[in-house]
């Protein structure tokens, strides 16, 4: 148990001017003493605290399932076998199917790499004082040219669909 006792602030010195001017001291004559008071002690945590609802629920899990196999007679086996999603098993099959991969690891690695170093450039423009103004301007700017180009008239609008449903086919291989 740590102690509390009072403690007080206490700063001397001595000094005289003579002559408009202070005079040297040395370190033993200017000593000067700062003492901080001290922290409480923590506080102290009662021995019959609550379980955790986590614990208690494996411990309760753990013993319903001993309850389990006992009274059955049959060797414990897995109880609930968690199926794995299908996205899961379909990432799985597309990485066994793949040939070379130190290679598709290292462009993994390479995009992460360029990811974290284009997020870090783009903060470091963002902290420019005039600059994020700008091109903020010029975004509004080019996104109000491009639908007057492409969407303000109904020939261009259906042209631009017909474009943009043949680069949709192109990128997913239907005709």
């Amino acid at each position: 148990m740590a102690s509390t006792s009072s403690t007080t602030l206490s700063i001397s010195s001595s000094s005289t001017l003579i002559d408009g001017k202070a005079p040297r001291q040395s370190a033993a004559a200017s000593t000067q003493c700062v003492s901080l008071p001290t922290l409480p002690p923590p506080p102290v945590q009662s021995q019959n605290r609550p379980w955790k609802p986590t614990a208690y629920c494996r411990k309760l899990a753990r013993n319903v399932m001993a309850m389990a196999t006992a009274s059955t007679g049959e060797a414990p086996a897995e109880v609930a076998t968690a199926e794995l999603p299908e996205f899961v098993k379909t990432v799985q099959e597309a990485w066994d199917k793949v040939e070379d991969k130190y290679a598709v690891s290292s462009l993994a690695v390479a995009g992460v790499v360029a990811l974290w170093g284009s997020t870090g450039l783009i903060s470091a423009i963002d902290r420019l004082p005039l600059i994020p103004g700008l091109l903020e301007i010029v975004g509004i700017g080019y996104t109000g040219w491009y639908a007057y180009k492409n969407l303000f008239n109904k020939p261009d609008r259906e042209a631009w669909v017909q474009k943009v449903k043949a680069t949709y086919n192109e990128i997913i291989g239907t005709s």
